[in-house]
């Protein structure tokens, strides 16, 4: 199962990914944990400059361009072969945040959008989306006081966050059967709670090969 999770910046994707895949591993799943962009060493490369709050001028196609390359080896690298071989693979973003951000909070045609994510990703899409949702004011908030990652995408105008959030919900609307939309303006436990359950709701038992995480570490 190739399950997702998304949400405006300082939603607590990264902790509630963490969360889910510690809690899979524990009933008997084989679990790989990555996030986008970083989740191949390429990837990591190309996240550096994507984040740099130096990169002022990067071009909107750029950035499109960079997120679908580090999309490509992220998929064809670590997400096919992982499915195939029988595991849950868990993602920190994924297509849905080039619609969101590139596509609402830029303004960018969002039909060129799906087939540059198409291409880039040979139409892998997630058999699950939980995007957990909150406002862009508290999201920020939130990323200001973490004392973490504050980068290139967190600076942009509280409008652009505004927008990005409503994208999500839009894109949710669109696809009900794929996207659970969870309410992270609660504690960690309590988003937890609702994101074991749509995914419990959604997985067979797990084999009896084993258990084990890979994980690449946080997103932004």
């Amino acid at each position: 199962m190739f399950i997702t999770l998304e949400g405006p910046d300082g939603s607590g994707k990264t902790t509630q990914a963490r969360l889910l895949a510690d809690w899979l591993i524990d009933q008997g799943y084989q679990v790989v944990l990555t996030r986008e962009p970083g989740g191949t060493e390429i990837g990591r490369q190309i996240r550096s400059v994507l984040h740099d709050p130096k990169n002022t001028a990067m071009e909107a196609r750029a950035e499109i361009l960079l997120y679908a390359a580090d999309r490509a080896q992220h998929g064809w690298q670590l997400i096919r072969p992982q499915l195939e071989d029988g595991k849950v693979v868990i993602s920190d973003r994924y297509t849905d945040s080039t619609l969101a951000y590139q596509g609402y909070g830029r303004g960018l045609d969002l039909d060129m959008l799906r087939r540059v994510n198409d291409f880039a990703t040979g139409g892998l899409r997630p058999d699950l989306t939980l995007y957990l949702d909150i406002s862009a004011e508290e999201g920020l908030e939130r990323r200001q006081s973490s004392g973490g990652e504050w980068n290139r995408l967190d600076a942009e105008e509280l409008e652009f966050h505004r927008r990005v959030r409503e994208g999500y919900l839009e894109l949710a609307a669109q696809e009900p059967e794929r996207w659970a939309v969870i309410d992270a303006g609660r504690s960690p436990e309590q988003v937890q709670a609702d994101v074991r359950a749509h995914v419990e709701s959604r997985l067979d038992p797990p084999s009896q090969n084993g258990a084990g995480p890979l994980a690449t570490g946080p997103t932004r």
